[in-house]
């Protein structure tokens, strides 16, 4: 396995993760990071953490009391483990293995998950085994997240995953039978009217059915530049 590919990129004046050609990263680990709202005092867990970067994220935005992070795949979770190094963030505990077999110390309050978005055996193959598993349900499915969350998640404890909107109703059934009710949903659209290209989606342990709309999420203005929403979420200074 290739490990000389290797590159740091910064999240903050504290915070780098690890990258490499095989796990990156785009806006969808930004916006979902955003969208979780994690509170001070929340134990938050990152399912299929990858390079570590919804993770960080969450520490970058909102500075939780405990971190946890799993991933399954070799060279990730080595760059998971590079990336906790470098950051010296030693309130995050990394797990390498399935998610269905994590057990953290502690009933969670958060769990965040960018799963793989597509369905086994649909769409052209991504080429390498590292893309085929990130992107494709091969060891990980919408339904494992739900079930493997609900076991760790207490009484009113959030769930919080990214998908496509082609996979809307299979994210919400999938939360739903594993007893966490989806609570709130946000789409995203390149441009402003535009067709959506993202779901955020919540859900919480034990609560009952109603569920939020927000408004829309846009990633760009007519004028070709980020929104002001997506300025923020990066930290980019308009006005400079």
């Amino acid at each position: 396995m290739n490990y000389t590919d290797l590159s740091y990129e910064k999240l903050s004046d504290k915070l780098s993760v690890c990258v490499s050609s095989e796990h990156r990263f785009g806006i969808d680990a930004f916006l979902l990071a955003y969208f979780s709202k994690a509170r001070r005092k929340d134990a938050v867990c990152d399912f299929c953490s990858g390079n570590g970067i919804v993770a960080l994220l969450v520490e970058k935005f909102f500075e939780p009391k405990k971190l946890y992070a799993v991933e399954i795949q070799d060279k990730a979770y080595y760059q998971l483990k590079r990336s906790k190094e470098i950051s010296c963030l030693n309130k995050l505990e990394t797990f390498h293995g399935d998610i269905k077999s994590f057990k953290p110390d502690k009933e969670l309050d958060l769990i965040t998950c960018n799963p793989p978005y597509k369905i086994s055996g649909t769409g052209i193959l991504s080429e390498g085994n590292a893309d085929r598993i990130a992107r494709h349900e091969t060891l990980c499915t919408i339904d494992d997240v739900c079930i493997s969350a609900a076991k760790n998640l207490r009484f009113g404890g959030r769930l919080c995953v990214t998908n496509r909107p082609e996979r809307l109703c299979d994210v919400l059934c999938a939360m739903r039978s594993s007893g966490i009710e989806p609570k709130r949903i946000r789409f995203v659209s390149k441009l402003k009217g535009g067709v959506p290209w993202l779901i955020l989606v919540e859900g919480k342990k034990g609560a009952r059915p109603f569920m939020t709309v927000e408004e829309n999420l846009f990633v760009y203005n007519d004028n070709g530049e980020y929104s002001d929403e997506i300025s923020g979420i990066y930290g980019i200074n308009k006005e400079v």
